[in-house]
């Protein structure tokens, strides 16, 4: 069974979030089946999504910082669960002894859509312009949406900083708008691509919706990795 490296702290919530998911997805039946779990919580990492909007320094050093530690410390495989920090996951591939895992493949390959369906994909500003979700769903044969064309991105922006500020009521009520747009807009299927989002989603209608959760995504491709040699 191989180590889980969680690179955390991007934000905290969404890491402890993370975590919780991956205990309660494994298939364990007593302490000894879990999956042995080193986390490293950076919150001083610089803000992603503004490094990729050319609005704050580029937090790839801190980024290979905290992998290198993992990689130290005995993880066989390393999960990030923050979607803009994802912009850089070529470059860390690069400079990693051991495998990362994709977010945005790990949650595009969960989803379960016909050919050409449209996917509405919620997300901080950074990501929409690194094309990170973009890419893998076309890739898998399906038509991204953003939430620019529905003009509901600054629900999206106040969702999530509403979450890293520990308001989750807020966060929800500022979510709940986007979802009933959506919904408005004859969308069947939404992916949460910011882990801070699943948070305020647990309190919202769905409106019908399919809510697609990376953060869950993650940890499933988290599990699955690491129960390759043995499953507990």
């Amino acid at each position: 069974m191989r180590t889980i490296g969680v690179l955390g702290g991007l934000g905290p919530a969404a890491t402890v979030d993370f975590l919780d998911q991956l205990v309660r997805l494994t298939p364990a039946r007593r302490d000894q089946d879990h999956i042995p779990v080193l986390a490293a919580f950076r919150p001083q990492v610089p803000d992603r999504s503004a490094a990729i909007l050319g609005l704050g320094p580029d937090p790839l050093p801190a980024l290979l910082e905290g992998l290198h530690l993992l990689e130290r410390a005995g993880a066989d495989l390393v999960a990030i669960p923050c979607n803009s920090a994802h912009h850089w996951h070529a470059q860390l591939c690069e400079q990693s002894a051991v495998p990362v895992l994709h977010i945005a493949r790990a949650c595009v390959a969960r989803l379960r859509q016909p050919p050409g369906a449209a996917v509405l994909v919620l997300a901080t500003r950074g990501v929409q312009r690194s094309g990170l979700y973009r890419t893998a769903l076309r890739e898998a044969g399906l038509e991204p949406v953003e939430p620019d064309a529905l003009a509901v991105q600054h629900d999206v922006d106040r969702c999530i900083t509403q979450i890293k500020a520990g308001e989750p009521a807020a966060a929800a009520h500022s979510l709940s708008r986007v979802l009933r747009q959506a919904a408005g807009q004859g969308l069947s299927c939404v992916v949460l691509g910011c882990t801070e989002l699943p948070l305020a989603a647990r309190r919202c209608d769905p409106e019908g919706l399919t809510l697609v959760d990376s953060t869950r995504a993650l940890a499933l491709a988290a599990i699955e990795h690491a129960l390759a040699e043995g499953v507990a």
